[in-house]
């Protein structure tokens, strides 16, 4: 599924929509460390995590994940937020704690599949 349905598909809340809505979205990957997201995390993720600074952006950047969204209620501060519109990283968020926002995200995938 392209990005722009994942988007339409979930309830998680756009902090900022970002580019190449065409992006395949293949799985969910889940991290807090970054240096271990940034040398496992498969290119097309949805990475949640609740690591909301430049540094997250940062790893997105390099990694070419397709959206990071933020868990638990965390926000981008303001640094963060620039540079994911600057990058053009997708940014989506939840209140769901992680493991159950990347179930969500597990099952918006298959459920697509099964189309």
């Amino acid at each position: 599924m392209t990005k722009q349905e994942f988007i339409r598909s979930s309830n998680f809340t756009v902090i900022n929509e970002g580019d190449n809505l065409n992006m395949k979205v293949e799985t969910p990957f889940c991290c807090d460390l970054l240096s271990i997201a940034m040398s496992k995390i498969p290119v097309g993720s949805a990475w949640v995590t609740v690591m909301g600074n430049i540094n997250t952006i940062a790893v997105a950047t390099l990694t070419e994940v397709a959206c990071v969204i933020l868990s638990e209620g965390i926000t981008l501060d303001d640094a963060a937020l620039s540079k994911a519109k600057s990058e053009g990283i997708t940014i989506l968020a939840t209140e769901l704690p992680i493991f159950e926002a990347a179930y969500q995200v597990y099952q918006i995938i298959r459920d697509s599949s099964n189309l």
